[in-house]
């Protein structure tokens, strides 16, 4: 299948879905401006879409200091008032309710919704976090970047790998790699089904490995997949090579014995090890001051927290024009365009052999 083809596969797979999700959601078209946002005060945010990760979002936006959470909206709605219930909030009857109670909003709704969902948010003003992947198409992100520029707000992605502080003590040290290796591997679950695995595990690599090579475009995409469980890509290997000459290789799989995750990055003079579970890193550097070449082991400080917690603390300091590390709207979109960019790789050496 060729990008043109996949592209219209998955709008196609789009629009079902988000009829199926909006035609329960009931929206009106016309949404309501709430007042605006103080620097100074808590932020009113809102949480549509409650399930795996959105009940995890409603528990911080319920808890963290910075929001004032005014509810949280699903069309699922026994299962939306039974997590309310749960964490003390408040269900919310619609999106147009959401929006107008709202100055900033997490959308953790199916994947193939995000753009329709976040669209009401965005013309209305409102800031919005959207889980990973930004939407099912490169195009629809690319909408969703320049709406969320026009009406000056910002537009968050929920690659909540990039906030593990294991991950920002590296990128703290400036590394310059010359290869990257990441592993991503998980059992079998009945989540996340709608997508293939480089969408579902192995994005949150792709973010990575750009955000590492920053201004570096990907130069060279080698893949092979194949789906194993699933109608769709379950296990996949990729090779990417950038214009700055790294070279990086992913390997993703939902279909593993055991789950693992961890990044290795080769500098021309140091070596960090991540491991994204346990929060820690390992790392050596390469002295040539002495008479003969030493290795000697490197100390990265690392301050353990919850990475989806330090995300909606990246958020908030977005909302409120702060700097800090943050994966924007444009830096989801290039995620997304590299997924597809594998995506496609996968499928053309599927039609070769």
């Amino acid at each position: 299948m060729g990008l043109e083809s996949l592209t219209l596969s998955l709008s196609r797979s789009r629009e079902r879905g988000t009829r199926r999700w909006l035609r329960r959601c009931a929206c009106p078209a016309h949404l309501l401006r709430s007042p605006a946002m103080s620097a100074h005060a808590p932020i009113a945010v809102s949480v549509v879409g409650i399930g795996h990760l959105g009940r995890h979002h409603l528990r911080l936006a319920s808890t963290l200091p910075g929001w004032t959470c005014v509810g949280a909206y699903d069309p699922d709605r026994a299962r939306l008032e039974a997590l309310c219930t749960e964490l003390g909030a408040t269900p919310l009857s619609s999106l147009e309710q959401a929006v107008e109670l709202s100055q900033a909003a997490v959308v953790a709704s199916p994947t193939v919704t995000h753009r329709d969902v976040c669209d009401g948010f965005l013309r209305a003003g409102r800031h919005v976090l959207v889980e990973k992947p930004i939407a099912a198409t490169v195009a629809e992100a690319e909408e969703m970047v320049a709406l969320a520029v026009a009406a000056r707000v910002v537009l968050g992605v929920g690659h909540v790998e990039f906030y593990n502080p294991a991950v920002q003590a590296v990128l703290a040290t400036a590394p310059r790699p010359r290869y990257l290796d990441a592993q991503r591997l998980s059992p079998f679950t009945r989540r996340s089904l709608d997508i293939d695995v480089i969408l579902d595990l192995m994005v949150h690599d792709l973010q990575l490995a750009q955000a590492l090579n920053a201004s570096s475009a990907i130069t060279e995409v080698r893949a092979v997949g194949v789906p194993v469980l699933s109608p769709r890509v379950d296990l996949a290997n990729v090779r990417l090579e950038f214009a700055n000459g790294c070279v990086a290789t992913l390997t993703a799989s939902r279909v593993s014995g055991e789950r693992v995750r961890k990044l290795r990055l080769f500098e021309p003079d140091a070596y960090h090890s991540i491991d994204y579970t346990e929060q820690s890193v390992s790392a050596y550097r390469l002295r040539r001051d002495t008479p003969e070449p030493t290795i000697e082991p490197l100390v990265v400080a690392v301050e353990k927290a919850e990475p989806l917690a330090v995300e909606h603390q990246a958020f908030q300091r977005a909302c409120l024009g702060l700097g800090g590390a943050f994966v924007d709207g444009s830096s989801g979109a290039a995620a997304l365009a590299a997924a597809v960019a594998v995506t496609t790789a996968i499928n053309e050496h599927i039609d070769r052999h």
